[in-house]
């Protein structure tokens, strides 16, 4: 079965967990909202789109691994303040300037908040789509082109998030599974990798033996806006050896290798 293979690394990445008040968590694997989002962003899709992005999220299967993670998984808090103005003006894509609005409390006082980063992290994702009977919906291929092409500059989580690498990481053919596709996909430097590599995988996949397994909070629902629905997933470390070998990978060479 067809896996796309996503590489995500950044000096900064940000998978977004429940936020509460002015405290923005993270999670240690990336969100369907969050792959969703960056897909719709590729393909240069609007917010207003919603129910564009609902169906994509829908057909989204995927299983995670980390490659590289700060010691221990320790992450980094940003202390942010922001004064805001009535007369702040952004430019948008829509080519308008646009301001805030609001009383006059909204200005008074200093904007504060925290959020939480990785720093120097590296993450691969196999993923693939369920059927649909949309002709419009987007492929497999059109989500790999739209990675290399993308519509509008392309974000790990956060907008300081800027990946420092190519996300389109090809192919795998190798597996009836997105775990078994993950596992038959080389790490991108198996000397830099962790000995037991952390991954996190759909229900229904028994490749590898589950550590932990519980529901999993971690889509949009993007017609109201609101975060919701749950997902069962399981977690577990598998030996680096454990994965293909660059010279057996099907799809996923570097540029310039043979």
């Amino acid at each position: 079965m067809k896996h796309l293979i996503m590489r995500l690394e950044s000096p900064l990445m940000a998978f977004g967990g429940e936020t509460i008040d002015n405290l923005g968590v993270i999670r240690r694997f990336p969100a369907a909202s969050m792959l969703t989002g960056i897909f719709a962003n590729a393909l240069g899709w609007r917010r207003i789109e919603r129910q564009k992005h609902q169906d994509l999220q829908d057909r989204l299967v995927f299983a995670t691994r980390i490659e590289r993670e700060p010691a221990g998984g320790v992450s980094m808090t940003d202390f942010q303040t922001a004064q805001l103005a009535r007369t702040d003006r952004g430019w948008t894509t829509r080519g308008v300037p646009e301001g805030r609005a609001g009383g006059a409390a909204t200005y008074n006082a200093p904007h504060l908040r925290y959020r939480d980063y990785y720093t120097d992290m590296r993450v691969c994702v196999a993923l693939r789509l369920r059927d649909t009977d949309d002709a419009n919906a987007p492929t497999l291929d059109e989500l790999a082109d739209a990675l290399q092409e993308p519509m509008r500059p392309l974000f790990i989580g956060r907008k300081p998030c800027l990946p420092s690498a190519p996300m389109f990481g090809g192919f795998s053919d190798e597996g009836d599974t997105c775990l078994a596709a993950l596992l038959n996909t080389p790490l991108e430097y198996q000397d830099d990798a962790p000995q037991h590599v952390a991954m996190q995988w759909n229900d229904g996949e028994d490749e590898v033996s589950a550590n932990r397994s519980y529901m999993l909070t971690d889509e949009r629902n993007w017609v109201s806006g609101l975060h919701g629905g749950g997902r069962l997933v399981h977690e577990g470390r598998v030996d680096k050896s454990r994965f293909g070998k660059r010279r057996a990978a099907q799809g996923c060479e570097k540029d310039g290798e043979e």
